[in-house]
């Protein structure tokens, strides 16, 4: 009787996954070592390009260009990606004059590519190759040559594109950051181009864009009652009341803090004490032009709920409190 096949050692993922990352940092490094002249002058090219920066590529190369696109364009270089292939069935017409041609393959061999050469260099476009092959036709012709290979693949059959996709992607993020650099982008532009994000709702919106304003503010006269104020704050539903006098100025803050506080008094008698003789006067505010995050930072930092909206005059122009901020996800 044949005796059991021997059980396989259990493979080792862990020491795989580090061999990966092992190799691909040596690819990086080695990428590193060459930025030079060409790699500044592929920024000034871009720099001073009147058009778009078009990013291009096949197969795994071209998933790249379309991430640097995605980049350069999120970080102040306008820019989009054209799929070779598509690029010779009409694409090329979006490609003007103006524009910049950043071209990635790995062999510099991509007939995609290469059938793209006669039109773009007979239309005056410059052309910035990444290769993997300086020697190749792409790195040839090109005006421009960013070369980024890698001493192996993480593959262990040395196929599957690896280290050489993440060194073509690394480079490019070092192209759109050293622009970015150069133009003097700031975390308000990228906000800009990004509205929807956390940032861009972070950095864009206003105190004026999430305030309550007009009727919607609780506020009373400084004669008003305990009861008449804890009304108008039921009212309003926004856990306070600002306290004004004839002119609409602040003169001070009655919160849902302020009456548990009262409620501990048993002096007190809600109906006949003036609502000045309890208030806050003192109360934390904010200006409408103030960031929305600004608000958030002074309600953390004193903790408090809700804010009055004044005017440089003093004067009670809206009120918002922590769910405000909730509700437009800037906390």
């Amino acid at each position: 009787m044949a005796s059991p096949a021997p059980t396989p050692e259990p493979f080792d993922f862990a020491a795989s996954g580090r061999r990966v990352f092992e190799i691909e940092a040596r690819g990086l490094a080695a990428v590193a070592a060459r930025i030079d002249g060409q790699f500044s002058a592929a920024c000034r090219l871009m720099l001073e390009c009147r058009g778009r920066v078009v990013c291009t590529g096949m197969g795994k190369s071209g998933h790249v260009a379309r991430k640097i696109a995605a980049t350069l364009a999120s970080t102040g270089t306008p820019a989009f990606y054209m799929h070779p292939g598509e690029a010779g069935h009409g694409d090329l017409g979006m490609v003007t004059d103006a524009d910049v041609v950043l071209a990635l393959s790995n062999s510099g061999e991509s007939d995609e590519l290469l059938m793209l050469l006669p039109v773009l260099k007979r239309q005056g476009n410059r052309l910035i190759a990444m290769t993997g092959r300086a020697t190749s036709t792409l790195a040839r012709e090109a005006d421009l040559h960013l070369d980024v290979s890698v001493p192996a693949e993480a593959c262990p059959l040395d196929l599957a594109p690896t280290a050489s996709t993440t060194a073509a992607l690394a480079m490019g993020d070092a192209l759109a950051v050293a622009l970015l650099e150069a133009r003097g982008f700031t975390a308000e532009d990228f906000a800009r181009s990004h509205p929807a994000g956390a940032l861009g709702r972070r950095l864009l919106l206003h105190i004026r864009d999430v305030m309550h304003h007009g009727e919607d503010v609780p506020k009373v006269r400084e004669t008003a009652s305990i009861s008449e104020t804890l009304v108008e704050m039921s009212r309003k539903r926004l856990g306070m009341s600002a306290v004004v006098d004839a002119e609409d100025r602040l003169l001070g803050l009655y919160t849902d803090g302020d009456l548990r506080r009262t409620l501990d008094d048993a002096t007190v008698d809600l109906r006949h004490t003036r609502i000045a003789e309890v208030m806050t006067r003192t109360p934390k505010t904010i200006h409408a032009d103030a960031l929305a995050v600004e608000a958030a930072q002074l309600m953390e930092a004193h903790k408090i709920n809700a804010l009055v909206v004044v005017d440089d005059a003093g004067r009670v122009v809206g009120a918002l409190n922590i769910h405000d901020l909730l509700r437009a996800r800037v906390v």
